[in-house]
């Protein structure tokens, strides 16, 4: 029986063991943790003959070496013990990869970019699912990868939101339509420079059978037609600022398929069919809508599943009203651009939660748009000195460091009424490691925080 590794017990590593073992690979399953939680996971797995070990580091005994390791998505590609896998030639590979290899039969569509994946990703799955067909949306999203690839009958389409990680780790993934949302710097510790990333991100659209791009993304549109001279361009601003002579953009109110230089426009459905707010969500709109009409997907289906698409949780998330106060749940803005676009998203004046475990990048765009929207910041987590000097390096006073999301959602309350704010938003600029396990957990409790504060029973989630 070959033998494999699996680094990470995640819900991603779980789901790669279980293909691992179905497929007849000796599996053993590590990770560097221990909890109860995890103790309580590797009894199952071992009743699934998965070997479970905890609190370890993957080694190598060279006389005894696992034919292939496959390595969760949160697990650097980097790290010492991988580098030596490769030296040793034992093959490595992510779970999204690992995945495609046993799901190659149905037809791919993969959405990657800086910001934007997740809601164009379950946007494109609604659709898709609309239509009668059975196409999960899994990666960074819904389910992992391999899960899909264990399911008994393999799905009309497989639609998977990819991060840069994922790539990176992926050989030979080769999706039908590929999706590029948008490109600023983000992840550079682990990819150390822009050019290195926008390769990493650039390697699933070369792979890509159709691709679709933002046009209105500032860098996508700079490299335009000399670097990508086939693919789709989109744009909200109107056929004159299409790129290249196909694409889908928004006139008069409709989202328009321009389909080649001699084709006839065609209206799709109303853009102000989709319910949420700004500028960026019809930029998902028309990239889900794009790979919707390359699937040959009706008009049809198209406006019924935006019309009833009830958005992302943790991207710009109403969560109640309380005394004409919308508080909003905009966890998922883990950078600096991605809180810029939540604030100028919602209306102002805006009561700003910020911070959790910073990450490099250019926070100018976001200082500039706190200080024409927020009344207050709010600040916690690990960053919160950091961008409390930045704050008022540009002048801005109106801060205060809270430290935790219990003592910030009754501190904004009382702000918003005292500068007659109509919006708490918690769009944090940062990772959410310092705190809490992942952005949808930090998001989570800030919802809990506010169902309570306004007497709220809690939502089903």
């Amino acid at each position: 029986m070959p033998r494999s590794a699996v680094i990470g017990l995640g819900k991603s590593g779980i789901a790669a063991a279980r293909l691992l073992r179905r497929e007849g690979w000796e599996v053993v399953l590590s990770d560097s943790n221990t909890s109860e939680t995890l103790l309580k996971q590797q009894q199952e797995l071992a009743t699934e003959n998965i070997t479970v070990k905890l609190g370890y580091s993957l080694e190598f005994n060279e006389a005894d070496l696992p034919q292939l390791i496959v390595v969760s998505p949160g697990v650097p590609w980097d790290i010492p013990v991988l580098v030596k896998a490769r030296e040793l030639g034992i093959e490595t590979i992510g779970e999204m990869e690992l995945a495609w290899r046993y799901l190659q039969t149905p037809p791919w569509v993969g959405i990657t970019g800086t910001n934007g994946k997740t809601t164009t990703t379950a946007l494109i799955a609604a659709i898709f699912q609309a239509a009668g067909l059975d196409a999960p949306a899994c990666g960074n999203i819904g389910y992992a990868a391999c899960e899909v690839a264990l399911a008994a009958k393999q799905p009309d389409w497989v639609i998977g939101e990819i991060s840069s990680y994922q790539i990176e780790s992926s050989v030979t993934l080769a999706p039908r339509i590929g999706v590029w949302t948008t490109f600023t710097p983000d992840h550079l510790s682990r990819h150390k420079t822009l050019d290195n990333y926008y390769k990493i991100k650039a390697q699933l659209l070369h792979k890509s059978q159709l691709q679709v791009f933002n046009g209105d993304d500032a860098y996508l549109s700079k490299v335009g037609l000399s670097d990508w001279p086939d693919a789709y361009w989109t744009s909200v601003k109107g056929k004159d600022f299409l790129i290249g002579d196909k694409g889908f953009y928004i006139e008069d109110g409709w989202v328009i398929e321009q389909l080649s230089a001699t084709s006839t426009p065609e209206p799709i459905v109303e853009a102000s069919a989709l319910r949420m707010v700004g500028e960026h969500n019809q930029q998902n709109l028309l990239m889900a809508v794009a790979a919707a009409r390359l699937a040959k997907i009706d008009r049809d289906a198209i406006s019924r599943a935006i019309r009833e698409f009830p958005g992302v949780a943790h991207r710009l998330e109403h969560i109640c009203t309380w005394e004409g106060i919308d508080f909003i749940n905009d966890s998922k803005a883990t950078n600096y651009d991605a809180a810029e676009v939540g604030l100028a998203s919602v209306n102002s004046p805006a009561i700003l939660i910020a911070g959790g475990e910073a990450k490099a990048g250019d926070d100018t765009g976001w200082l500039a748009k706190i200080q024409a929207q927020a009344a207050a910041v709010l600040l916690i987590g690990n960053a919160a000195p950091a961008f409390a000097q930045r704050l008022q390096a540009v002048g801005y006073a109106n801060y205060e460091i809270v430290e935790t999301m219990d003592k910030a959602i009754p501190q904004a309350a009382e702000l918003a009424k005292k500068y007659q704010a109509t919006v708490v938003l918690l769009s944090p600029a940062c990772a959410s490691f310092d705190q809490y396990p992942n952005f949808e957990v930090r998001g989570d409790h800030f919802r809990q925080l506010c169902l309570d504060w306004v007497g709220m029973k809690p939502m089903q989630i």
